[in-house]
């Protein structure tokens, strides 16, 4: 192996060892959010955006399919 193979080899292995270092601490800004409820605040604010976004692509593709419509004819 040369120098470029190790160097390569040295990086994927201390960014395995890193990942697995953080995979090990806990969350603490999640956790205090569930015990004070607020959990279920950012769920559905979150819930919220998203189906906003399907309506507006539900009326957006509805239009589009209307224009189209009236280019064919």
């Amino acid at each position: 192996m040369n120098f470029k193979g190790t160097a390569i080899l040295a990086l994927i292995l201390s960014l395995f060892s890193a990942v697995s270092v953080r995979a090990q601490q806990g969350v603490e800004m999640a956790d205090t959010m569930r015990s004070e409820g607020k959990i279920y605040i950012v769920v559905a604010v979150i819930a919220i955006i998203f189906i906003g976004i399907v309506i507006y692509m539900i009326s957006l593709d509805r239009k589009l399919s209307k224009l189209e419509k009236e280019l064919r004819d």
